[in-house]
């Protein structure tokens, strides 16, 4: 614990490497970095990159995303997520602000009005569903 009793923030970005296969929920006060394989939820207080030989199957709630591998299901960033190239996404999609490079694939429902994490009402992006 840090001071005054708060969970300490790493100061080096967590990394599931290439080749590495994890079943179960991970959680992170800072930055997290995915070159494997996850199957469930990332929780992470800071930003998450997913690498693009990293698969998610399960949801990700962070502050930041760079997304460049494949995700199934729920992605949920406060501020910025960016889908970069070679990004495959299939899910649901909440976010203040969204970059989409040309050649990322998304397929899902796109929520930007910085919607509470609980809500399900789904919006389209305007953009379409696949950039």
């Amino acid at each position: 614990m840090g001071k005054n009793n708060l969970p300490e923030v790493p100061v080096t970005a967590n990394l599931i490497q290439s080749g590495t296969f994890i079943t179960g929920d991970v959680e992170s006060n800072g930055n997290i970095r995915i070159d494997g394989t996850l199957k469930g939820t990332i929780n992470a207080g800071g930003k998450v990159i997913l690498g693009s030989t990293g698969t998610v199957e399960g949801d990700i709630f962070c502050i930041n995303a760079d997304i460049e591998g494949r995700v199934n299901g729920t992605i949920r960033v406060k501020e910025l997520l960016s889908l970069k190239s070679t990004a495959l996404v299939t899910g649901e999609i909440a976010t203040d602000k969204l970059s989409i490079e040309p050649g990322a694939k998304f397929t899902g429902t796109c929520r930007m009005d910085n919607a509470p994490a609980e809500t399900t009402e789904p919006a389209y992006a305007e953009a379409g569903a696949e950039a």
